[in-house]
């Protein structure tokens, strides 16, 4: 029988951070830099409210939750376009902007799904090299072509954990051509406090030819809800939402997320947990020899080359524990695994657990 003919697509299928170790559902699941201390009650409250009408069709502009952030951000609610998790934007993006043999510059240790996307959309990839797991400036300049599109960043990034200084961010966009997009990832923004950072949104929000995306899966802990969003130019967000599929975003997401943007007493706590445990894990990785750097993010980076024990053995280890890190394997990233913030408990056992594997 013949079958359709399948498009030739040469792009990796996305790997998430893993719930299991053969078979067996982790205890302590720190692989997907999801929410520390989870969902604001407040937005938990409001999910379950919603769930006694689901036989309803959500709002398909999701008006509500775009005047909400709008009003929290200072921004245009008509250059906001809502996303099934911030990766959805990434796609459109790519659709509307990638065609074959076009280039698309990503730093070398960025996000995988920026490089899948741009794949499936017939881009070439190029890779930026970084400094000390920190994207460059002047790195990315040097690979751009005429053939150059897009150019993806996330700041800060996700899985190094480190940052672009604003001036530096404010140089890269002023030194591209003006028909090259950049998208900025702010995924993780809220964790950052050093003051020669700035989000994208703070520094773009006026520009035509930036597109900054945002999520609810990490701070807001809302990751099995699928919410995310991007802002831009009335231009951009005006063809990206002729290509956003209808109904993209469920009504208990829609409602979460307006509830959960507004409580920032439990974001601040969140956030203070989050920085708490990140100082204590960096003084202790120090101590134990495995590298790390000082983390912008919820979650850090480790490597075990001072060790006589590899990353493959320690992941091992410790998932038969139940206790479940992120290889990084997959971005290039020898010998070192990422660990996410967990809740105080959780933080314990995998410290615990970690000393006994190295015999310290």
């Amino acid at each position: 029988m013949r079958l359709p003919k399948f498009k030739n697509i040469k792009a990796a299928k996305y790997i998430a951070g893993s719930s299991s170790f053969k078979k067996k559902i982790a205890k302590i699941k720190l692989s997907a830099n999801e929410s520390a201390l989870g969902p604001s009650p407040k937005a938990v409250r409001e999910y379950v409210k919603v769930s006694k009408n689901f036989k309803r069709y959500p709002d398909p502009d999701g008006i509500s939750l775009r005047k909400i952030l709008a009003k929290k951000f200072s921004l245009d609610p008509n250059r906001i376009i809502l996303g099934s998790g911030s990766d959805q934007i990434f796609e459109i993006i790519c659709r509307a902007f990638i065609n074959k043999n076009d280039e698309v510059i990503v730093p070398k240790f960025s996000f995988i799904i920026y490089r899948i996307y741009s794949r499936i959309s017939g881009a070439k990839i190029i890779y930026a090299k970084e400094k000390n797991f920190k994207a460059s400036v002047d790195n990315i300049l040097s690979c751009v072509t005429n053939k150059t599109k897009v150019v993806f960043l996330a700041n800060p990034n996700n899985p190094t954990g480190t940052y672009m200084e604003k001036k530096e961010l404010i140089r890269l966009r002023k030194k591209l051509r003006s028909n090259i997009l950049l998208v900025i990832d702010d995924a993780y923004f809220e964790y950052v406090n050093e003051k020669d950072y700035s989000s994208g949104l703070k520094l773009f929000s006026k520009s035509q030819n930036v597109v900054v995306t945002r999520t609810f899966s990490k701070i807001y802990g809302l990751a099995g809800l699928r919410i995310g969003w991007g802002y831009s130019s009335r231009r951009i967000i005006n063809f990206l939402n002729q290509l956003k599929p209808p109904f993209n975003v469920s009504s208990p997401a829609l409602f979460t997320a307006s509830v959960a943007v507004k409580d920032t007493s439990w974001l601040k706590k969140e956030i203070k947990h989050v920085k708490q445990w990140s100082k204590k894990m960096f003084m202790i990785f120090k101590k134990l020899k495995i590298e790390t750097n000082k983390s912008s993010t919820n979650f850090l980076l480790i490597n075990f080359d001072q060790l006589n024990i590899s990353s493959k053995k320690i992941f091992k280890d410790l998932a038969q524990s139940g206790i479940l890190l992120r290889k990084t394997d997959i971005y290039g990233i020898k010998n070192s695994l990422r660990v996410t913030i967990g809740n105080s408990k959780e933080n314990v056992k995998f410290i615990s657990r970690l000393k006994k594997i190295i015999n310290v």
